[in-house]
Order: structure tokens, then C-alpha cells, then sequence
């Protein structure tokens, strides 16, 4: 028996007046720009995950709005397939002087234009599809993701 599992891992789109929220962030392939996104933790919901991750790389509260998707995404960087759930999002708050976790370097409001120009700078391929998908109004509701005990 194999010890393979994917990685199951969240991310948010928030936009404002145009604009996606991004963070730029050190991964093992250099200086990347990304989404809000991370790891499930044990024990957690993919909502509270995607709330999570958003405030702790960003410093932003958010209150999910719909799913834009789930994806498979094999990295050629390191083998390691992940399961993404990519959650739009709408802006709370923004808490001056959060701490951000300590890959963060900073966090950025891009145009769907300004990201593209870019898109070699991506993490990977997922962070402009999802963009995408909200563009083209490609959202489900939240109750598409269901709970059991």
C-alpha cells in the first residue's frame, strides 16, 4: 500500500473595485505571486481554512461568498499533487499592522491586466484560472460543500 496522498489545500479571490487581492511570497521556485492559499489543517473545515489563510497571509478578514472551483494540480516543481477549493471573497476588514506569516512579503491589489503581465511570476497555473472563473462569473454556492459527521 502507498503512502501517496494528495495535498488538500484552500484559496480565496477577493476582489476590490477591480482589483485581486495577491500576495507575493517565498516558495521553493523563487519569488512567487499567489492567492491567499494554503493547507487544510487537521480537523478544519475547508470555510474556516479559506478565513484563515486569507487573514493570515494578508492581514484581511473576509466573509466567503461563493466556490469558484475545485482542481487538480500536479506541481512539476515538486511532484506534489494538490486538491484546490477556491473560494471568492468579500473584504471585511483589513487589520493594520497584522503580523503575516513569514513567507509573506507583501501583499498586493493587481488588475486582471496588471496579473497577467505577470503570469510568469505566478505559483502556479490555478492562480489565474481562478481570476478566470470569477471574471466569467463562474460561481457556486457555498452549499456545494457539505459536512458529515
Amino acid at each position: 500500500m502507498s503512502d501517496w496522498h494528495a495535498h488538500v489545500t484552500v484559496a480565496t479571490v477577493v476582489e476590490r473595485d477591480g482589483r485581486f487581492l495577491l500576495v507575493e511570497e517565498h516558495a521553493d521556485e523563487g519569488i512567487v505571486l499567489n492567492q491567499p492559499a494554503g493547507h487544510l489543517d487537521p480537523g478544519e473545515s475547508l470555510f474556516d481554512a479559506a478565513r484563515r489563510e486569507t487573514l493570515e497571509e494578508t492581514g484581511c478578514e473576509v466573509e466567503l461568498e461563493s466556490v469558484l472551483g475545485i482542481a487538480q494540480y500536479t506541481s512539476p516543481a515538486n511532484g506534489v499533487t494538490y486538491l484546490r477549493t477556491t473560494f471568492s471573497a468579500q473584504l471585511v476588514r483589513e487589520i493594520e499592522g497584522a503580523r503575516l506569516d513569514k513567507e509573506i512579503i507583501r501583499t498586493l491589489w493587481l488588475s486582471p491586466e496588471e496579473m497577467r503581465r505577470e503570469s510568469d511570476r505566478m505559483r502556479s497555473p490555478l492562480v489565474m484560472a481562478s481570476v478566470e472563473q470569477y471574471l466569467a462569473g463562474r460561481h457556486w454556492p457555498l452549499d456545494l460543500v457539505y459536512y458529515t459527521a
